[in-house]
């Protein structure tokens, strides 16, 4: 191997030149970062900004050789609040003396930051995770102001964690930048990630050594380049416990320095002196950095809750955080499932076992005591859904360790009338054709913590086996879910064949797209037992404890009947005021149709994205809807800071983003997509798509729907076909169509977990399922607008894609602008959709995975959002028409958009429109 030149040090300067010296370890202060301190975050976000010049003072006087300096986060302005920030700092002479570190995730911040510092500073960062060509621009962006870079260890798979994965992305990295760029190999900082260990998460354990180890290969291997490091992040899992924490960064950075490492962002004011850590704490943390035992992190975290128990008195470090597990089984076993512990349950079972004599005495007492007080927290609101789920893992991990011994004793059970009564047995369903269960599996885990015994048939259910099963178990109760509209229907037909049947069993009705009113007007006229829409889950028990009360169920059901019957009531007043089609076609959109306002695309015909990275979707999530599917209502980030909610929105959020990091890194989910862009027209209200630009053949057809309501008289009636050029006007428009899934393995992910009676993970892995495939549609656009080439100078941060702040729009069918279902069968073969994905529709046209979102994207300026609200007969029998359906079919896809009621005809069986979902 050739020898490595000594290596070139660093230069940088603010007002006054740096030049890193042979063995000086360079800190690199992190309180000017919003995310590094809440105070300065604080500060900034009040435009407190003289105020916040102090922050950046104090950690030059506490020995920060350089500033990071960070404004992303989503209530701020990330170029002004740069700018206005390092205009002050250049008039501080003690803080502008030291180079500053830029540091963003948002090029247009960055570039920003450079325009305003003097000398030479440092951009955080630069990655090959959107590609090399990107890279390499934005590397000769930083060549060109003179700066040096950080270089982050990721690249188009996604952020680099193990030791292979971080030296192989920095020496491609590194010779792109010295052979290809021309970029001095001094000014190369390495970030290979300091990753969070003692998470708990066996994977996690060797990513302090293996970031030691990749730091001494970049040392050996790479000439002159220089590595850092975030060194807070190795310490996440205490946060909280500041003791803990410093001494685990003075270890780490004792380790990593011997190794190479150059510098790190550290907070210069609170940093353990090496030598002077608690010899006991050394080592415990030492075991955990190093992984040098495999019950490390456990007892680092018993010696932590053992510090914080402590106090700041300076009292022995008795272990009070644990102090509950020196009370009576019983208590320690209520306690754990208040608190969704489950380290101790296997033991604490076994003992409860032993000491009451049979298991189901275990389940009777002192589990189910400990579930009431969960069901009574959450009834009370001081309990949030998170919580709830959490409990019932224990539960059930409680439950599945006394199964074996119940199963021994049950013929003894069975003779001696001991057997377990639970409150009410619940038999749970989405309905045949919908694939959608996340609320549904929430509000089973929710009836189980309050002592229902809950039969999950899971999706895509048959009314047969529904009803079927419920005999065969003996059910108290029924309870149907969906999400599509065409949904609506089956959970009518089922009522039917419930009346039909002659069940006497109250059914519950529950789903996004389910409604009070739909429940009181569709559903409950064709069954004669009580039919009772559920809105979510925190409804579920009272109005399930209210059907099979003895005492209260008479007066609920007497209650609920009178309000139903107002509902039905209501929805016979008059209807609402709409105009003939005729003179709705008039009424279009107004569009001057300019040929400037249409631009042609850089390619037509379909294109293919398989295992698309998830870590590029990451910074396209909106993470608001995640909150909500838990039943925290709020919007992100200021549901973060929320009075009641923070602290559980807050735990969530980390908890998502942990496992999160885990799905990126193990790859357990993989996303695929196919999009297209066709030659297209309006041909009234339908759009023809042409085989080539020459538009000599059609091949395929979308057909829309126009309003029809007459809100003012006068407004626009407008229709999605009124955003694509009418073939009279002679201009060569276009249309986009899409389809993306992150749902390939959610599957087998959720059934490892519920495997290990874990719902909160299940749960948990099918919300950021769900928020995946959105921020997929999300980037996918954005690329599609560079492509169709009217988005190539947004300039748009991630939040401002998330408030759809650009040109254009991507509607869905099912959605209120196009609210047929059906559309999607033309989107799946112009796309060829299940070929090119393995993506399915239903033939309630439902995807699969549930994790999918398809939809067509339009252009022009004009084109907006809109809800089609209610139409009218005429443009019924018109639509059926142009479709080549009948009617009745078309108005049993359009059921909640007529305004009229259709006449009855007998139940039709839809057609499968692709294959079954497996």
């Amino acid at each position: 191997m050739s020898t490595i030149p000594p290596p070139r040090p660093l230069r940088l300067s603010g007002s006054q030149p740096f030049t890193q010296q042979p063995g000086v370890f360079i800190m690199i202060g992190e309180r000017t970062n919003v995310a590094g301190s809440p105070k300065f975050a604080k500060l900034v976000k009040e435009g407190k900004f003289e105020e916040a010049v102090s922050v950046a003072r104090q950690q030059v006087e506490n020995g920060a050789n350089v500033l990071d300096i960070c404004m992303d986060e989503g209530m701020i302005d990330g170029v002004a609040a740069m700018t206005r920030f390092l205009q002050l700092l250049a008039s501080e002479p003690e803080v502008a003396k030291v180079p500053f570190m830029i540091d963003s995730s948002k090029w247009e911040v960055i570039e920003a930051g450079l325009k305003c510092i003097q000398g030479k500073g440092i951009v955080n960062s630069i990655s090959l995770k959107e590609g090399e060509a990107k890279f390499r621009q934005n590397a000769a962006t930083v060549l060109k102001y003179g700066a040096a870079a950080v270089v982050m260890a990721f690249d188009e798979q996604g952020q680099a964690a193990t030791y292979a994965d971080r030296i192989r992305i920095c020496e491609r990295a590194y010779h792109i930048l010295v052979d290809r760029v021309g970029f001095p190999p001094e000014d190369i900082i390495f970030d290979p990630n300091i990753l969070t260990v003692a998470t708990g998460m066996e994977e996690h354990n060797n990513y302090a050594l293996d970031f030691i180890n990749a730091t001494r290969w970049i040392k050996a291997h790479l000439p002159h380049a220089k590595v850092s490091g975030g060194v807070s992040n190795i310490s996440f899992s205490f946060r909280g416990n500041n003791k803990v924490r410093e001494a685990m960064h003075a270890a780490f950075l004792y380790h990593a320095i011997a190794a190479g490492l150059d510098m790190g962002i550290v907070n210069a004011g609170m940093l353990e002196v090496y030598e002077e850590i608690e010899p006991e704490l050394k080592t415990l943390v030492e075991d955990v950095l190093l992984n040098r035992r495999p019950d490390a992190t456990e007892r680092l975290v018993d010696f932590g809750e053992a510090l914080k128990a402590a106090g700041s008195n300076g009292e022995a470090a008795e272990t009070k955080a644990e102090e509950w597990r020196n009370g009576t089984v019983e208590e320690r076993l209520s306690h754990a499932l208040v608190k969704g512990i489950d380290t101790y349950i296997d033991a604490d079972t076994e003992e409860a076992r032993t000491k009451l004599g049979r298991p189901l005495s275990v389940i009777e007492g002192p589990l189910m005591a400990g579930m009431s007080v969960v069901g009574d927290l959450f009834g009370a609101g001081k309990m949030f859904l998170p919580q709830v789920v959490k409990s019932a893992r224990v539960m059930k991990k409680a439950v599945a360790y006394l199964t074996p011994f119940m199963e021994a004793e049950k013929a003894e059970m069975a003779a001696a009338g001991q057997v377990v009564r639970a409150q009410g047995k619940i038999l749970l369903a989405t309905v045949k054709g919908d694939v959608h269960d996340i609320g549904k599996n929430i509000v089973g885990v929710v009836l189980a913590c309050n002592n229902y015994d809950v039969i999950d048939l899971g999706v895509m259910v048959p009314c047969e086996k529904i009803l079927e099963r419920a005999k065969t178990e003996k059910a108290d109760m029924i309870g149907l879910s969906g999400l599509i509209t065409p949904s609506l229907d089956e959970m009518v037909h089922v009522a039917r064949e419930m009346e039909r049947q002659g069940f006497k069993l109250p059914l519950l009705i529950g789903g996004a797209t389910t409604t009070r009113m739909h429940t009181a007007v569709k559903i409950a006229p064709n069954y004669s037992e009580p039919v009772v829409h559920v809105l979510d889950a925190s409804r579920a028990v009272p109005v399930t404890t209210s059907l099979l009360s003895d005492d209260g169920r008479e007066a609920f059901v007497a209650e609920h009947r009178a309000e139903y019957a107002a509902l039905r009531k209501t929805h016979t007043a008059p209807r609402q005021p709409v105009v003939p089609l005729e003179t709705a076609r008039q009424r279009h959109t107004p569009i001057a149709w300019r040929a400037e306002d249409i631009p042609a695309p850089s390619f037509t015909g379909v294109r293919v994205l398989d295992n698309f990275p998830l870590a590029t979707l990451r910074d396209y999530i909106d993470w608001s809807p995640f909150f909500h599917a838990w039943e925290l209502k709020g919007v992100y980030p200021r549901i973060l800071d929320d009075e009641k909610q923070g602290a559980q929105a807050r735990q969530i959020f980390a908890e998502a983003n942990a496992l999160l990091d885990r799905i990126i890194d193990e790859k357990l989910l993989c996303a695929r997509g196919v999009y297209g862009l066709f030659p297209a027209n309006a041909i009234g209200d339908d759009v023809e798509l042409y085989t080539g630009e020459k538009r000599s053949g059609v091949l395929e057809q979308f057909h829309f729907l126009r309003q029809q309501a007459n809100r003012e008289g006068s407004e626009p009636c407008r229709s999605l076909a009124d955003f694509i050029a009418p073939s009279e006007t002679g201009l060569r428009d276009h249309i986009g169509a899409f389809a993306v899934t992150s749902g390939i393995g959610l599957q087998a992910l959720v059934q490892r977990f519920k495997a290990d009676h874990d719902d909160y993970n299940a749960i948990m892995a099918e919300a950021i399922a769900d928020r995946l495939a959105e921020a997929f549609a999300e980037c996918l656009h954005k690329r599609v607008r560079d492509e169709w080439g009217y988005g190539c100078l947004e300039n748009l941060t991630p939040e401002d894609l998330i408030h759809e702040k650009y040109r254009g729009i991507r509607p869905a069918a099912g959605y209120p602008a196009c609210p047929d279902h059906t559309e999607k069968g033309t989107l799946w073969r112009l796309l060829d959709v299940e070929a090119n994905t393995g993506m399915l529709i239903t033939e309630s046209f439902a995807m699969w995975p549930g994790s999918s979102v398809s939809g067509l994207y339009f252009a022009h300026p004009e084109s907006r959002y809109f809800s089609l609200g209610k139409i009218d007969r005429d443009q019924v029998a018109d639509y059926a028409r142009r479709k080549g359906m009948s009617v009745a079919e078309a108005e049993r896809w359009l059921g909640p958009n007529l305004n009229y009621d259709p006449e009855p005809v007998a139940a039709e069986k839809p057609e499968a429109a692709a294959s079954p979902v497996p």
